[in-house]
């Protein structure tokens, strides 16, 4: 059982996991990720509290020092935070209506044509960043600390 809690410091988003393995230079951290309704009494009756298990791996030199099963707080500065949040969320609704404004009034398209079009400009958007992974991927940074 983990502690899920999250701890916010100024510039520090951290979460509270447990080792799973090592792997080189390489830790892997299970943290849980609760919804907004994680604290709510009627999550259980609604239905749509959600709960996320996710592995991040974090390279430290330290690896050697961290065992399974050990827990551990992984944390992640509020700027690289944001930064995701805009990949993510931002950039794929600028291209959602910038697609969708200009299929529909430049290009006189029908409604469902530029729905489609808008669609079809998202999922480009995502594998534009999919391919883009490993480099997003090098300017977020975890740390890692022990209880």
């Amino acid at each position: 059982p983990t502690s899920t809690a999250i701890r916010t410091v100024a510039e520090l988003i951290e979460h509270s996991g447990v080792v799973e393995r090592i792997e080189g230079d390489a830790v892997l951290v299970r943290i849980t990720s609760h919804s907004a309704c994680g604290s709510c009494k009627a999550r259980a009756a609604c239905g749509l509290a959600e709960t996320q298990e996710k592995i991040v791996e974090v390279h430290t030199p330290e690896s050697g020092s961290y065992h399974p099963g050990e827990e551990v707080s992984v944390g992640v500065r509020r700027r690289a935070g944001a930064v995701a949040v805009v990949y993510a969320y931002v950039g794929a609704l600028a291209v959602l209506l910038v697609v969708l404004m200009v299929s529909s009034l430049a290009l006189g398209w029908s409604d469902g044509a530029s729905a489609l079009a808008a669609l079809a400009g998202v999922a480009l958007y995502y594998g534009v960043l999919g391919l883009f992974r490993r480099r997003i991927e090098h300017t977020i940074h975890f740390t890692i600390t022990k209880h």
